[in-house]
């Protein structure tokens, strides 16, 4: 009886949303092999924007914010991170998008892979390739990419997704998280 209340109502929710939340697919040099992704994605970009690194480091953390950033949204992963932590990842990707004159309503996966792309030029010496249409100001946004700026709100956001991810694995470690008894439970492990 549920089954037949619950099934045209889940059919009306699916119809409401006519397009999945914009996600980030990384390319296959953006984290260690065997890595997990997210953890990945927090612990370097948290690294790179909170230490001095080079400019190259810096674009491939911002890059990694928008993938995190949009992954917020949707990944299962996140519920247990404080929700402040996708408030402070919008944060990130905004200021990261005004820094680097991104175009208004650019997709995530255009952006994190033009900033990609750009992190990889510096890294090998080559000249960074601008997309066409994705930055406002490409001059300007070249001068940018190839000398970024200070990311403060870029840098706290991801140290407190750093600082969460710790606080859920001691967690975990401890039995104190969700699912009780130490060895994991509660969920996907970031």
């Amino acid at each position: 009886m549920l089954n037949k209340v619950l099934l045209p109502v889940l059919v009306l929710a699916g119809c409401a949303t006519s397009e999945l939340p914009p996600s980030v697919r990384l390319p296959a040099d953006a984290i260690p092999l065997a890595a997990d992704p997210m953890r990945s994605a927090i612990l370097s970009s948290a690294h790179a924007l909170g230490a001095e690194s080079a400019p190259s480091a810096k674009l491939r953390a911002a890059a990694l914010v928008e993938f995190m950033a949009a992954d917020y949204r949707w990944g299962v992963r996140w519920t247990e991170y404080t929700p402040t932590t996708g408030l402070a990842l919008d944060a990130a990707r905004d200021e990261i998008r005004r820094s680097f004159g991104v175009a208004p309503g650019a997709s995530p996966q255009a952006v994190a892979d033009g900033l990609f792309g750009a992190s990889r030029a510096l890294e090998r010496g080559n000249e960074i390739f601008l997309p066409p249409g994705l930055f406002i100001e490409p001059a300007q946004s070249l001068a940018r990419l190839t000398a970024p700026p200070d990311l403060p709100v870029a840098r706290d956001a991801t140290a407190l997704a750093e600082r969460e991810l710790y606080r859920i694995e001691s967690e975990r470690q401890s039995g104190g998280g969700p699912g009780g008894s130490g060895g994991g439970g509660g969920g996907a492990h970031p």
